[in-house]
């Protein structure tokens, strides 16, 4: 490309041609004027040169991004958010004049080979640190306050208000209270839809408190905290695809696979057998049309009842077949009113997706929680009678 500068000279050659002539007349005359115009070039290239280097200067500090020296003054505690950005992180240690600006602490991760490795949680640093050592800081293990709070899978409602209650101090009134809507804490009213006729627990929150190590604000209330675990349960189940999958495929609504998730999460012994008693529940609810005869439902009326749960071999008639259990699976037909606990993702994937299968029956045949399937009655006797050889509780 031929610029503005490129084309005057091209005049100026053009205007003083010949450029090289065989003769020499008035050669001393055209030395002095060469040498004028070296002289004014020269000058010329010097300003320019000069106005450059400080130009560059000046961009140069323009585009530095400012950062603090040293490591810092006094301490402070930062809590980096889940999912969070360097550029996000950037702006939360900005805010709390951890770093002087975001560019620096940004620049200074992408420098270090771990520096994408930050994870969230809430960490010690100090105010007005070099960008360098805040990510130092945020990389060491030691500045990292442990707060977590770890909710297993299958873990009750109940029990998990125990388990936040513990480590917020919260009183467990105040998550029961703001459990009893659960969906102003964010569950979509369509979760409580079911295709089998049957009513929802649309007062319970059972199910939707996903199992996973949180780390809370302190600043949360009880309210707060269970609408965190509603969304990543949401969250979770639309990585998923989970309810589109099980209209589609199984034909029931996304709160009955969630209702068997619950159950094979309490029934199952490996995670292996999770898809497998999915299919159970299902070949029972919807194609036999009979009773699940889960015991895992009784235990769990009882718990809301406030009572110790038991081994099946240990739950009496009465308890199985309680008239007033709405969670009753001995002689009531179908699926239970609700999830009886909070499944995890693999028993949710084996209840979206199950097996092939015909089976009717399932027993857990060792100590290990290994279970064996089968869609004949008596083959799932002596089933049961070999667990009970093997040291199962259920003789």
């Amino acid at each position: 490309m031929i610029d503005e500068l490129d084309l005057a000279f091209d005049e100026h050659a053009e205007r003083g041609r010949p450029r090289h002539r065989r003769g020499n007349r008035g050669g001393k005359k055209g030395s002095g004027k060469s040498g004028v115009a070296f002289l004014m070039a020269f000058v010329l290239l010097a300003v320019l040169g000069g106005g450059v280097y400080f130009g560059y200067s000046k961009v140069k500090d323009f585009f530095v991004a400012a950062d603090y020296s040293g490591p810092g003054t006094e301490p402070v505690q930062v809590a980096i958010a889940k999912n969070s950005t360097l550029t996000d992180i950037g702006n939360t240690l900005v805010d709390s004049d951890v770093v002087k600006s975001t560019k620096a602490f940004v620049n200074a991760a992408n420098a270090n080979p771990r520096g994408k490795n930050i994870q969230s949680g809430t960490y010690k640093l100090k105010k007005q640190m070099s960008a360098e050592n805040a990510v130092n800081l945020l990389l060491d293990p030691k500045s990292r306050i442990t707060s977590g709070v770890t909710i297993t899978e299958g873990q009750t409602a109940l029990q998990i208000y125990a388990t936040l209650s513990k480590a917020t101090n919260i009183p467990v009134k105040d998550f029961q209270d703001a459990a009893k809507k659960p969906t102003d804490l964010g569950v979509p009213d369509y979760w409580f839809k079911r295709r089998d006729g049957k009513p929802a627990a649309t007062a319970s929150i059972e199910g939707f408190l996903f199992p996973d190590t949180y780390e809370f604000d302190p600043k949360l209330n009880a309210a707060q905290i269970l609408e965190v675990m509603v969304n990543r349960f949401l969250s979770v189940t639309g990585d998923m695809n989970f309810a589109d999958t099980v209209q589609n495929n199984l034909s029931v609504s996304p709160y009955e696979a969630l209702i068997v998730a619950s159950l094979t999460q309490a029934e199952a012994g490996v995670p292996e057998d999770y898809p497998k008693i999915a299919r159970v529940a299902y070949n029972r609810a919807y194609k036999a049309h009979m009773p699940l005869e889960f015991d895992v439902t009784a235990n769990y009326w009882l718990e809301l009842n406030g009572k110790a749960a038991k081994y099946s071999g240990a739950l009496t008639a009465a308890e199985i077949d309680d008239p007033k259990n709405p969670y009753n699976t001995k002689s009531k037909k179908g699926l239970p009113l609700g999830p009886i606990d909070n499944p995890g993702e693999a028993a949710l994937k084996g209840a979206m997706q199950p097996p092939s299968a015909n089976w009717l029956y399932f027993v857990a045949i060792d100590k290990q929680g290994h279970s064996v399937f089968t869609n004949d009655y008596q083959q799932h006797q002596k089933n049961i009678a070999q667990a009970c050889r093997n040291g199962v509780p259920l003789c």
